[in-house]
């Protein structure tokens, strides 16, 4: 079966987010005011797995073996099983 993954992937609310703080003062001298900005990496992944379990279990492992680093990383995985057996009711 094929899956599409999608993986959410931020800096923890504790660490430091040098990248944002550096837009939202690009964004301020442009005459955007905002109290906070925080960044985010976004990946979209296809897989072929027997399950959605599999798929999920395939997607946390790459996560933890490159994708998140689990000091100052947080992240959200969602799974979805795409293709026509995905309509079938």
């Amino acid at each position: 079966m094929k899956f599409k993954a999608r993986v959410e992937v931020k800096i923890r609310k504790d660490q430091l987010d040098p990248e944002s703080e550096t837009i939202r003062r690009s964004l301020f001298d442009l005459g955007f005011q905002l109290s906070q900005l925080r960044t985010a990496k976004v990946y979209e992944i296809h897989l072929d797995a027997e399950s959605k379990k599999e798929a999920e279990a395939f997607v946390k492992s790459m996560c933890s073996r490159l994708l998140v680093n689990p000091v100052k990383d947080d992240f959200l995985i969602e799974v979805e099983q795409v293709g026509s057996a995905a309509s079938k009711p």
